[in-house]
């Protein structure tokens, strides 16, 4: 991987990252984070995809920018890995798949769970009182790419969506 591109508000994994990460910018909406997601896998997927490895029995991941109103990971997925139910500390969210697809289950507090298949090229914003679990549900390798705001934030892991209140 290229050398990181530093400044004292921008930490850049990858160069041409730099104009879409909008290091003054404090804080993004899920919308932001969406679009900026699915930019990411749509038009630099070609720069994306050579960085991506897959390994088990814990998935692989890589954070490829952090400002401090944004961070982008990037996350592969081998068959029938997945996470716990989680949320993000609070933080809004995104993602985009990149190859493959995932399954994605979720609830926001006092709501049904929801569940959604995404495929190459679908992306999906959310707001920071969400939770969910991500799962590798096909027969091929997938990658995602991932971004969340305010960054840094932890996440907390539930026994299951249903505990969340």
């Amino acid at each position: 991987m290229s050398s990181a591109l530093q400044t004292p508000d921008l930490d850049v994994a990858e160069a041409f990252l730099h104009d879409l990460v909008i290091p003054d910018r404090p804080l993004w909406t899920p919308t932001q984070l969406r679009d900026l997601t699915r930019a990411l896998a749509d038009v630099h997927g070609d720069r994306l995809r050579p960085l991506v490895r897959h390994t088990e029995p814990q998935r692989w991941w890589t954070r490829l920018a952090l400002t401090r109103g944004v961070e982008v990971w990037l996350l592969s997925w081998l068959p029938g890995q997945g996470t716990k139910p989680h949320d993000h500390g609070g933080a809004a969210g995104s993602f985009a798949v990149l190859s493959g697809e995932v399954q994605e289950e979720h609830r926001y507090p006092g709501g049904p769970i929801g569940v959604r298949r995404l495929q190459v090229g679908d992306a999906l914003g959310f707001g920071g009182d969400r939770a969910h679990i991500v799962r590798q549900t096909g027969i091929r390798p997938a990658a995602t790419v991932h971004a969340y705001s305010p960054p840094l934030l932890p996440t907390r892991e539930y026994e299951s969506l249903e505990d969340l209140v």
